[in-house]
């Protein structure tokens, strides 16, 4: 009943969110790409095997990379399928992997699209990353036969709030899976109490993510080229923080420093230009592919794939998403890049990794943005603190590595049981 009652919800909704489709499509030409594939229909190449990861955006496209690495190596000869909601996860994942993975939009959690999915693409196995949990698209794995594993598995106090408000939904949901790999204790603690079973804590995959070296070379390269310039990087900002973070950052910098400002969604590349502007900053822009001049206070990165070189370039990293309650985003890839590391004070999306990193020496945690700049200044005139940092960085990312092997060790036997389920049946 409380299925049915979230499905007619769905239907419900369902005309707004086309609508919202469209609007989006209008900012971001990808969300207009094979659009009856989120109402479940899809044309499909039969494989002897697929092997499905669901990522909904960038970091989870990311964060799969070393398990998909690892399952390409253990099946060869299975084909890798892997689904996103979102235009930006898409194109992340075309420029990480290519033609060696098939990709599609998971459709949108009606039972029907679902099920026309499954039929179509015929997982051996569903890898959900972090927190993509939909009641429909599970029961529907549940009733074919199909184990779904949910990895990289992260729930925030906020989030399990609001999934407790549901109890029979997310219940019968999280039993339904045949397996959780949590981040941290406090996951899977979190995930037991709402009543999931089979959780096993494995770390977080984005630990084996090494920093590309042609990323962490051009991120050096922007270095020499600027010369003894020093680099101030706001990191995946978001809506709302770049009007705070860069006045506090005027009223304390010296002349001298380059902002270099990323943006999280290329849809507000043009905004935050517009907000650079605003705040009485020119602003030259990475897509221009011309280095700022001695007299440039800002650096746009309005460009994708290279946030590694960003690290690599920065004497210190403001992480965004922390300067409103907003969660934070990750701050691993800092660290193992061997930048220090400034976050703000809603870092709960990435709770543990944050209070890891302040205990090893890798960040410190300003209380807003006037002290954010303050601890910038500080660092920046301060090369030996930068240097203990960003070794204790690197050290802090390397001592947390392993989450992929513990992660395959839970995967492998569903797969197995299941392949030799569907020999069974095939031989029948």
């Amino acid at each position: 009943m409380n299925r049915v009652l979230y499905t007619l919800i769905w239907l419900v909704a369902l005309p707004a969110v086309l609508l919202r489709l469209a609007w989006r499509a209008r900012r971001e030409s990808g969300y207009a790409c094979d659009v009856a594939q989120r109402l479940g229909f899809f044309r499909v190449e039969p494989a002897a095997s697929t092997l499905w990861i669901h990522a909904v955006s960038v970091g989870e496209t990311r964060a799969a990379q070393p398990l998909i690495a690892a399952l390409r190596e253990a099946h060869p000869d299975a084909r890798i399928l892997l689904t996103q909601t979102t235009a930006t996860g898409r194109a992340t994942a075309q420029a990480l992997y290519g033609d060696t993975v098939a990709l599609a939009w998971l459709p949108w959690d009606l039972p029907w699209a679902q099920r026309a999915f499954l039929r179509a693409w015929r997982p051996a196995i569903g890898i959900l990353m972090e927190t993509e949990l939909w009641p429909n698209l599970i029961a529907e794995c549940h009733h074919l036969g199909v184990p779904v594993v949910l990895a990289n598995a992260r729930l925030s106090e906020r989030s399990a709030r609001r999934y407790a408000r549901m109890p029979a939904l997310t219940g019968a949901m999280l039993q339904a899976l045949s397996g959780i790999a949590a981040q941290t204790a406090a996951d899977a603690t979190r995930l037991n109490a709402l009543g999931a079973h089979n959780v096993t804590m494995t770390g977080n995959l984005k630990f084996d993510l090494a920093p590309p070296p042609d990323q962490l070379a051009l991120g050096q390269r922007w270095r020499a080229a600027l010369g003894a310039r020093r680099i101030v990087l706001l990191a995946s900002t978001r809506d709302g923080e770049e009007g705070l973070l860069l006045p506090a950052l005027q009223a304390q910098l010296p002349d001298d420093v380059l902002i270099a400002l990323v943006p999280r969604h290329p849809q507000r590349f043009d905004e935050v230009a517009g907000i650079v502007a605003g705040c009485g900053l020119h602003a030259i822009r990475r897509s221009e592919r011309t280095l700022p001049g001695d007299r440039d206070p800002v650096w746009l990165g309005d460009s994708m794939g290279e946030m590694v070189a960003w690290y690599a370039l920065a004497d210190v990293a403001v992480i965004g998403g922390s300067w409103l309650p907003l969660g934070g985003q990750n701050l691993i890839e800092a660290c193992a890049a061997g930048c220090p590391v400034v976050v703000g004070p809603h870092m709960f999306n990435f709770a543990q990794a944050t209070d890891d990193a302040l205990a090893a020496g890798a960040a410190v945690r300003a209380g807003g943005p006037d002290d954010m700049a303050s601890m910038v200044v500080s660092l920046l005139e301060d090369l030996q603190a930068r240097q203990r940092m960003a070794n204790a960085g690197r050290a802090y990312a390397a001592m947390h590595r392993g989450a992929t092997a513990r992660c395959m060790a839970l995967i492998e036997p569903l797969l197995a049981a299941r392949l030799e389920q569907v020999a069974r049946d095939h031989r029948r």
